[in-house]
């Protein structure tokens, strides 16, 4: 791990800043009771935790002055006023993993960073020209396993370049959140030498992981996972071939690659076994989930099986189309019978407005991210995309959280339909959604 300038302040920060946001809560809510003492002890916790965070504590210097005829040290007052007066500063660079942090002393937005992609003889490079003056720049390098060279440098006064370099096209995101930009390189094969993968450096790398979900996850996601169908309903069919199956293999691949995330991950089942459609979004209710994610597997009419493939991911609405219709048709096979389109897409409406938005994010980065992870093995003719879409999916309805249902190919087509049952296709495909679902949370 490489850390710069105040980077082993960082925990720190996010401490202090939790207390502060905590206090001010209490501070309000000793104003509302009338409870001057109450105020006072706040008040010094507030100017405490501020100036930790070189945060303007001055007007709460001055009601601690009114209230408790403490005096404001000229020192607090000119150090509140050189921090106002700061350039757009970064404070830190943090890189661990695959990831680099750059942390400010302010809010920023989009317009605080330019991403450009070239390529100049064999080496590939990912250019990043940041808003802000960071002192320790150097020029410095850092280094991120699987990465060839990443330089760092102080442009200009108010222009940070970071640079990454390497002979394949990495894959790289950034985030903005509030203060920080986390730029992320995704899919990365590390490229170990014997002596990195010793037991010290093992150690090294476990402390990482756990700074890593530390920045990106503040607190530990819950996610419930839906293996569709099992037991007496074995979803669609073909040469032999149990949607059932396939979707519990995958969903267990994909359980670990998010456990190894970090994230809290539990199962609707584990075993060949029936669970009702409505049991399953009750059992991500009790579990208080804060996604929830049904597999399944597709599948076409006869006169079609050898034309519809590919990769589709729905979320719980209305359907828009008749394919979208279709689909849910085959997925809701017992469920909701008796019941027509309007009273269906009316019922749905009601249930689903406050999740729609959320979902819909969820779903197209998931969709992405499985792309990506089948295509760079199978290639882009092979692995079709069929979109992101609104589909009347009733194992969704009644989750009180964001939810999507994955397609992850059609177990009717001749190719397909044998390469989602291999285990390097199920692996494959847990990847991009682990990293899918990694991304929907680091956005949102």
């Amino acid at each position: 791990m490489v850390v710069l300038s105040q980077s082993f302040f960082a925990a720190d920060s996010r401490y202090y800043n939790e207390k502060f946001n905590a206090t001010k809560k209490l501070y309000l809510g000793a104003i509302m009771s009338n409870n001057k003492n109450q105020e006072i002890k706040y008040l010094k916790k507030l100017i405490l935790y501020g100036d930790k965070l070189n945060t303007n504590t001055l007007k709460y210097k001055k009601e601690l002055n009114r209230l408790d005829n403490t005096p404001i040290l000229r020192s607090s007052v000119k150090t509140v006023k050189s921090v106002l007066r700061q350039p757009k500063a970064i404070t830190s660079v943090i890189q661990s993993k695959n990831s680099i942090i750059i942390n400010f002393n302010h809010i920023i937005n989009k317009s605080y960073i330019n991403f450009k992609e070239r390529k100049s003889g064999r080496s590939y490079y990912d250019e990043f020209y940041i808003k802000g003056n960071f002192k320790d720049a150097g020029p410095l390098k850092l280094k991120i396993n699987g990465v060839d060279r990443i330089t760092i440098l102080q442009k200009k006064k108010n222009l940070l370049s970071l640079v990454l370099r390497d002979k394949t096209n990495l894959k790289t995101i950034y985030i903005i959140n509030k203060k920080q930009i986390i730029i992320k390189v995704l899919d990365l094969k590390v490229r170990q030498s014997n002596k990195q993968k010793s037991t010290a450096n093992k150690i090294i790398q476990k402390k990482v992981n756990v700074l890593d979900r530390n920045i990106l996850y503040p607190s530990k996601k819950i996610i419930v996972l839906d293996p569709g169908h099992g037991g007496r309903d074995p979803g669609a069919t073909s040469r032999k071939r149990y949607e059932k199956d396939v979707t519990l293999k995958i969903t267990k691949y994909l359980k670990a690659d998010l456990e190894r995330k970090g994230f809290k991950v539990y199962m609707t089942r584990t075993k060949d076994v029936y669970v009702k459609l409505s049991t399953r979004t009750k059992y991500a209710n009790k579990k208080h989930a804060d996604i929830f994610v049904s597999i399944h597997a597709n599948a076409a009419p006869k006169n079609r099986v050898s034309k519809a493939q590919g990769v589709e991911s729905y979320f719980l609405s209305p359907a828009r189309s008749a394919r979208a219709k279709r689909v849910a048709a085959l997925e809701n096979k017992g469920e909701m019978t008796g019941m027509g389109w309007s009273s269906k897409d009316s019922l749905l409406t009601i249930l689903n407005q406050a999740k729609i938005t959320a979902a819909n994010k969820m779903a197209i980065d998931i969709q992405k991210n499985m792309l990506y992870s089948l295509r760079k093995t199978y290639g882009k003719n092979v692995i079709k995309d069929g979109g992101v879409r609104e589909g009347p999916f009733w194992v969704l309805v009644g989750a009180q959280m964001p939810s999507v249902l994955l397609e992850v190919g059609y177990i009717t087509h001749p190719k397909e339909g044998y390469r989602i049952t291999t285990k390097k296709y199920q692996q494959l495909i847990a990847q991009g959604i682990a990293e899918g679902i990694e991304s929907y949370f680091i956005k949102n």
